[in-house]
């Protein structure tokens, strides 16, 4: 069964999580996505505080091989209690 999706693969994708600005958000999200994508090294992950600072998005950028890995990874990362929201 093949999968409809707008992406060729592989390809170079950025994964984004926010969350608060309160503890190490940007370790938990680069964890999560190296269980899926194992060769993401720390010039990948890109860290950005909110106006006021009470928020911070992480932004890590992966060679993306199929749709099954960004739905797990986008699953896992929702799934986390830290994690408020992923694009």
């Amino acid at each position: 069964m093949s999968e409809e999706t707008l992406f060729e693969f592989p390809c170079e994708f950025p994964i984004k999580a926010m969350g608060k600005a309160d503890g190490e958000l940007h370790i938990v999200v680069a964890d999560i996505v190296r269980r899926h994508a194992v060769d993401v090294d720390e010039t990948a992950v890109k860290t950005r505080l909110s106006k006021d600072g009470n928020f911070i998005s992480v932004t890590v950028t992966i060679e993306a091989t199929s749709k099954k890995q960004l739905d797990a990874i986008y699953q896992d990362l929702t799934d986390h209690p830290h994690v408020l929201m992923s694009l």
